[in-house]
């Protein structure tokens, strides 16, 4: 099998049910984003952080692809069956970041991205998850979207965020807190 198709170098590609639309269509950009966050996530998995983080990353980044399949299907004439996201995906986010932040202080300032690799990728993951969410709720005002996956990441980025500051307390990294100038 080969890779590359040559069916999309005139800027069109065919989503899930056949339709063909240009490659600036507003789902590719959709599920384009998610697969980018996808990549992220992969990313915070490869630095040296608690492995219950980094099973829960990987359960993150199998809902992602659940949710680039659907966003990459025609709501009008995709017949495949494809995974879908539960409510129970969306708790799992929540009891994580109640737990984490159980064992974090409590959060007085803005907190500036950075202080380790790790730490910087979980707020690029995040600040790519917030622009997923946008392109998928202006996606979900034009078409038909599962509501579950703007609310899953929407609740992906509060994790992200939450996540930063848990491995920076786990690593006794200091937060980078934004004092502003007044």
């Amino acid at each position: 099998m080969k890779i590359y198709t040559k069916t999309g170098d005139k800027g069109f590609t065919s989503l899930i049910g056949g339709t063909r639309v240009p490659k600036s269509h507003i789902r590719i950009e959709s599920y384009g984003t998610v697969d980018e966050l996808n990549s992220y996530v992969g990313l915070i998995i490869d630095q040296e952080i608690a492995v219950h983080h980094k099973d829960i990353l990987k359960q993150v980044q199998d809902r992602l692809f659940t949710i680039g399949s659907s966003l990459a299907s025609d709501p009008e004439k995709s017949r495949m069956i494809i995974p879908d996201l539960h409510a129970e995906d969306i708790e799992l986010l929540e009891k994580e970041m109640d737990t984490m932040n159980g064992q974090l202080p409590e959060l007085r300032h803005f907190i500036l991205p950075g202080g380790s690799n790790a730490i910087s990728y979980c707020h690029i993951a995040r600040c790519v998850c917030r622009r997923a969410e946008r392109i998928t709720v202006h996606l979900a005002g034009e078409s038909t979207v599962d509501e579950k996956v703007t609310i899953y990441l929407n609740r992906l980025s509060d994790y992200l965020f939450t996540l930063a500051r848990k491995i920076g307390n786990e690593s006794k990294v200091p937060e980078n807190q934004w004092i502003p100038r007044v």
